[in-house]
């Protein structure tokens, strides 16, 4: 069974990315050991939400919602829609921008993309138990 721990629509301006922070920080308690990397990685989708998609434009918007299932936690970003390009690693790790997603990819279990209507939703899974360092 899937409990939604928070829901929250941002407009798709830089300083939501702080907001996305701030509400994803006070859904989990302070020491909760997937607390950092789920506000980490809220950031990033979020931040590409507005970067990369038409939430960006005047008057979008992005949505971020965390779920807990059974044995993970869930975060989904819902952009207003990318016109085609899909989220994706870039290739070059060196590269100076466009590392968000090879951040999702190190922290999280699994991550991927839906498309609902004309909105992307790019979701990210984390199992409840913090994994080891790496």
């Amino acid at each position: 069974m899937t409990r939604v721990l928070g829901t929250i629509t941002l407009p798709g301006v830089r300083p939501s990315v702080g907001s996305a922070r701030r509400f994803l920080r006070d859904l989990l308690p302070e020491d909760h050991p997937l607390r950092d990397d789920l506000v980490a990685v809220g950031s990033e989708t979020v931040s590409n939400a507005i970067t990369h998609t038409a939430s960006g434009r005047e008057g979008g918007e992005v949505t971020v919602l965390l779920a807990a299932e059974r044995g993970r936690y869930r975060l989904e970003v819902a952009d207003d829609g990318a016109g085609g390009t899909r989220p994706h690693v870039k290739a070059d790790s060196l590269a100076e921008n466009g590392r968000g997603m090879r951040i999702v990819e190190a922290l999280a279990s699994r991550w991927g993309y839906r498309e609902d209507g004309e909105r992307t939703v790019v979701w990210v899974e984390f199992e409840r138990e913090a994994a080891p360092s790496r």
